[in-house]
């Protein structure tokens, strides 16, 4: 009996390396009495991933060894995500690695040029540096974006990456940040003055004018949940991840779910051509930290994840560093708070794939019903939020639902954050009216199209949205205008392109992209998008295979990405067919 019991508590197949488990244990800790949490799987895989540039196999031995998990699942989550690399064996890890974006803003502005060059100039030799291409990073206005590292190189030149080699960045000053100032504003700066870091507001700062005395108050009795709810409801506030669902009819659905009840932030925002959490998050990380308190006392929440993209190394480092804070510093009673990193997965921004990451899990979507706030985050009711949902709350409260609703143009309510990007003299993040047309936006907000540019085609809504021609330039930009057009809003991530670009060049670069982010596990959206991408090559389209593809992956694919994957296609098929003829 004592030999059995023996056998079954080692793995079975290869055994860890003493030496192995030693490295394992002094990054992720001893584990508690209870065992490590199967949850923080992907968080001890980067811990690993950090130490050593890469997850070399005798640390996912041994870290399946600590945290008494199959080594097959360890293998298969650290094998899903684009920022964990799996080393074999005596192979050594790779050098320090900088990616070249090459999402559309940044081919748009020279970033092949930029991939081209690079490996000789830094003198690429396989073991010290290697220069690697990759998908949208979330700096579409500072194109093209280049990552050292972790260390991010806005409007990147040859020159610019070396010296980032050479020198470690600047910290970032302090400075009050008020978002409602901006309104029918530029949030960005001009191209002259971006920084890589700007300005933000610290927790002492926002203290000091103002910050938390809403949640306070709501916290202590002093303000009434219901009044608040209304309050939301009556502004018109809709989710701004893309879904566009009313955020005070998603606090009532949820509160009315059998407690505990769990929150889900999603600050995973990989659509290429949207950038605005990332705009407000690094200017000020409190005022979306006071909505997600009120809304978890409303709701009856008292555990918080807030998942971000690992692209954001910086943001990461700000809000980690501004979270600790005001837990040291309590204005008032908090929920649990998590910060959970993402692992380079655009799937991710997918809640219910979402949920499965922060679960340690492979992201894969789930399929619905039921829906996840019903049965969520551990099998929990959770209410999911984008940041910048969150990131309105404080303002809309105490100036009242009126403010924010006074807002809009053509019929429309309230005010967007678009993400522009392309060929504009002045991209970034412009708070703007709801139901503003794309020409408004370029020209009032972007001071006009580059010099010997003129407005050709834009994508109003990412690179999921659709691709419309100049000539549908007077649609009004918002929720639910866009669908007679085969388009959506989704994120408000607005690219414009001009009569130097192809639109089915542009079509073809998202169709990559969706063929590089497919989690896979569906076949209309795995096969799809890669046959797909490889049809849009030729010089002709064939329009009749295409079109039985895009039917397939619009009808039989889990999630949103592969049911919008085919919105590209068909806009170019309709708008644009002397393109593809």
């Amino acid at each position: 009996m004592r030999e059995r019991i023996r056998r079954k508590s080692k793995l079975k197949g290869r055994q860890p390396e003493e030496a192995a488990l030693l490295e394992v244990r002094t990054l992720i800790g001893a584990p508690p009495t209870e065992g490590h949490r199967r949850d923080l799987l992907i968080e001890h895989l980067h811990k690993l991933n950090d130490a050593f540039r890469c997850l070399h196999d005798r640390h996912l031995v041994a870290l399946a060894k600590e945290m008494n998990i199959p080594m097959a699942e360890v293998y298969e989550v650290a094998t899903f995500y684009h920022h964990f690399e799996v080393v074999r064996g005596g192979d050594e890890a790779p050098g320090l690695t900088v990616r070249v974006c090459d999402g559309l803003a940044c081919e748009l502005a020279g970033a092949k040029d930029l991939l081209a060059r690079l490996p000789e100039l830094l003198g690429v030799d396989g073991d010290d540096v290697r220069v690697i291409a990759a998908p949208c990073i979330g700096r579409c206005e500072q194109a093209p974006a280049v990552v050292v590292d972790r260390q991010a190189v806005p409007l990147a030149t040859t020159a610019k990456v070396l010296q980032a080699l050479k020198s470690d960045p600047d910290e970032a000053t302090v400075a009050y940040f008020d978002a409602a100032e901006f309104a029918l504003k530029s949030v960005s700066p001009l191209p002259g003055a971006i920084e890589r870091m700007p300005a933000f507001t610290d927790y002492a700062t926002y203290r000091a004018n103002g910050g938390y005395a809403l949640a306070s108050a709501l916290v202590n009795g002093e303000e009434d949940a219901e009044a608040i709810i209304k309050t939301m409801e009556d502004s018109g506030l809709r989710g701004l991840g893309g879904a566009g669902f009313p955020a005070g009819r998603k606090w009532r659905i949820v509160r009315d779910q059998p407690a505990p009840r769990l929150m889900a932030v999603n600050i995973d925002e990989g659509e290429p051509g949207t950038f605005k959490d990332r705009t407000y998050l690094e200017r000020d990380p409190h005022r979306f930290l006071e909505g997600l308190v009120v809304a978890a006392q409303i709701v009856g929440i008292e555990q918080c994840y807030i998942y971000l993209r690992d692209e954001y190394h910086d943001c990461r480092a700000l809000l980690e560093r501004e979270l600790a804070r005001l837990q040291a510093d309590p204005p008032c009673a908090l929920p649990r708070i998590e910060l959970r990193r993402g692992a380079g997965a655009y799937i991710c921004g997918e809640e219910s794939a979402m949920i499965e990451s922060i679960e340690g899990k492979r992201g894969e979507p789930r399929m619905r019903p039921p829906y996840i706030a019903q049965v969520g985050l551990f099998g929990r009711p959770t209410l999911e939020h984008n940041f910048e949902t969150l990131y309105w709350v404080r303002d809309i409260v105490e100036k009242g639902a009126a403010w924010f609703s006074g807002f809009g143009r053509n019929g429309r309510k309230g005010l967007r954050s678009f993400s522009v990007s392309g060929r504009v003299k002045h991209p970034g993040v412009k708070l703007a009216p709801a139901g503003i047309t794309v020409q408004e936006l370029i020209d009032e907000y972007c001071g006009g199209m580059l010099d010997g540019h003129s407005l050709y085609a834009y994508l109003p809504g990412g690179a999921s949205g659709g691709i419309l021609p100049a000539r549908m330039n007077d649609i009004p930009l918002d929720f639910d205008t866009l669908q007679p057009y085969g388009c959506f809003i989704g994120s408000a991530a607005v690219m414009v392109l001009s009569q130097h670009d192809r639109a089915r060049d542009a079509a073809l670069n998202v169709m990559r992209f969706f063929e590089h982010e497919s989690c896979g596990q569906c076949t209309p959206c795995r096969v799809g998008t890669a046959k797909a991408a490889a049809l849009m090559q030729a010089s002709t389209w064939d329009n009749t295979t295409l079109e039985d593809l895009a039917q397939v992956m619009g009808d039989a694919s889990i999630c949103g990405l592969g049911q919008a994957a085919p919105n590209p296609i068909r806009c170019i098929q309709q708008y644009f067919p002397e393109e593809v003829a």
